[in-house]
């Protein structure tokens, strides 16, 4: 299905009618405001900023920056960790404002617009139909960006990918003639766009157009009852957590602890498992920061779950010769309480804006040789802004074949996220330095970087990293699109041809045209 709004950009030299949409320029005070994202070591620099609150008039935006010569880059909640909406000239397309959250009768599915935030669609499918998404836990992230990268979240493992149940999308594309044009592309068989929708299952943004719709319900669920077409929601859900000192942990016991995890994820993560049931992780500062632990969450309605979390924590800390600080299962709050509180899974909140995020997924847990190499880069005396976090992943994620869907990393038990935060631009050389060689150190023995193996399967789009397609910090050889597509980057390539053959949507890590 296409819709043609506005499809016929009006001649370069005739003045545009642009008064339907928000558009700020530099002189214009709010510039220094909207041009600005998360992350604040990229700040856009574009010519003029767009904020559209419609299909028709993301068209019409699109049309005009294409006749213009300018370059487009997009926005939907602003938390890209490599700056891909933050470039010099050109036009920042922000869909902030088309936010709506809503069930699409002719579809039956629901329908959300990109700007809509990861919170925003948590209370709204709650509070209407007492339904929910397996999605991220950042209440501020932009559902449109979250999405299209495969984005999970604490339910992932007990119901899947977040885009498994994404059974169709709207998106404005440009055709070879440079005009734009609304398709729609859906998941059946049939549909002659049913490659454009299969792309958006987890290619990652800015790659062939602008999403401005995203309709979604279970597969193979028929009814006419909303609440019956997405996952019931929990009603209470149970936190825990077990702290040791770093003070008192010494590189055997730290070895020790990770491998336990590594151990524990590669038994319990079988599709419908018990262990599946939680969405458990690991998490260590840098030792100035005097935090490593371990936690995990349940949905309270199922049976045993604090029993889980307590295995869970039981395996974790067997044979360490350290004592926890701290451990607590006993947290149960409402499900909406927890999921929709602002800012959860920012750290630093407003006071720390500056981020480099390198990520990996994992087969099996690490080796006690990377372990040890993790320790001795977070143990150093000097003080760094490092955080090793392993994220629970698989479970229902792995019931999907790896090329039914662009995620072709459906059989990995773990995502490995190394962040380093901070405050000042003075300090970006140094921090960007200290996470880039742990990175490289933990990976030494496959070129720097995580290649797919029988431990190892690449990294997740979503948390970009430029570094993948520099040699100077990836010398395995295996290019930075294997690491991110593995063998569905071809396909992919195809739909970019067919879809934006101009290549009017690019960054530093887009999908590239065929040779």
């Amino acid at each position: 299905m296409t819709h043609t709004y506005d499809m016929q950009p009006p001649h370069p030299d005739a003045p545009y009618n642009t008064s339907a949409i928000a558009t700020i320029t530099r002189a214009d005070p709010r510039y220094e405001s909207v041009r600005r994202g998360y992350n604040q070591r990229f700040v856009a620099d574009v010519d003029y900023v767009c904020v559209p609150v419609d299909t028709a008039q993301v068209v019409q935006a699109v049309n005009r920056a294409v006749a213009e010569g300018h370059r487009i880059t997009v926005r939907s909640g602003g938390h890209g960790f490599e700056g891909s909406a933050s470039t010099t000239g050109g036009v920042l397309i922000d869909l902030s404002e088309m936010n709506t959250v809503s069930f699409d009768q002719h579809r039956q599915a629901f329908a959300l617009q990109p700007g809509a935030t990861v919170g925003e669609v948590y209370r709204q499918m709650y509070k209407t139909w007492g339904v929910t998404l397996p999605i991220g836990e950042g209440t501020e992230v932009g559902i449109g960006g979250h999405l299209v990268g495969g984005g999970f979240g604490p339910l992932s493992r007990r119901l899947g990918s977040a885009v498994d149940y994404l059974c169709a999308v709207e998106v404005v594309v440009v055709n070879e003639d440079g005009h734009a044009e609304a398709v729609v592309a859906t998941d059946h068989p049939d549909d002659p766009h049913h490659d454009l929708w299969w792309a958006h299952t987890g290619a990652g943004g800015g790659n062939f157009g602008i999403v401005t719709r995203y309709w979604l319900r279970t597969p193979g669920v028929t009814s006419t009852n909303p609440a019956e077409l997405l996952p019931k929601a929990p009603t209470r859900w149970r936190t825990g957590m077990v702290a040791w000192s770093w003070e008192a942990m010494s590189e055997q016991d730290f070895v020790r602890l990770v491998s336990n995890v590594g151990t524990w994820f590669e038994h319990n993560s079988r599709p419908g498992s018990p262990g599946a049931n939680i969405m458990a992780f690991f998490y260590a500062t840098h030792r100035s920061g005097s935090v490593i632990s371990v936690g995990a969450m349940v949905d309270d309605d199922l049976p045993n779950a604090e029993g889980l979390i307590n295995d869970y924590f039981d395996a974790a800390a067997d044979s360490l010769s350290v004592e926890p600080v701290m451990r607590n299962t006993e947290d149960v709050m409402p499900w909406l309480y927890f999921m929709s509180f602002p800012n959860r899974g920012e750290p630093g909140g407003m006071t720390v804006r500056r981020f480099k995020l390198k990520a990996a997924y994992l087969r099996k847990g690490y080796t006690a040789e990377q372990i040890a190499t993790a320790y001795r880069h977070l143990a150093t005396d000097d003080e760094r802004s490092l955080h090793m976090i392993l994220i629970g992943y698989g479970g229902q994620v792995n019931v999907v074949p790896a090329d039914a869907t662009a995620i072709a990393q459906r059989d990995s038990i773990l995502k490995a996220a190394w962040l380093a935060s901070w405050s000042s631009e003075s300090e970006d050389e140094r921090r960007i330095r200290h996470i880039r060689e742990v990175y490289r150190d933990v990976y030494r023995d496959t070129g720097g970087v995580p290649v797919p193996n029988d431990r190892n399967d690449g990294s997740y789009i979503n948390y970009p990293d430029r570094d993948l397609a520099d040699p100077e910090w990836n010398t395995s050889g295996v290019p930075w699109h294997t690491l991110y597509y593995k063998d569905n980057y071809p396909r992919l390539q195809r739909v970019k041809q067919r879809y934006d053959p101009r290549n009017e949507f690019r960054h530093a890590l887009s999908i590239r045209l065929p040779d």
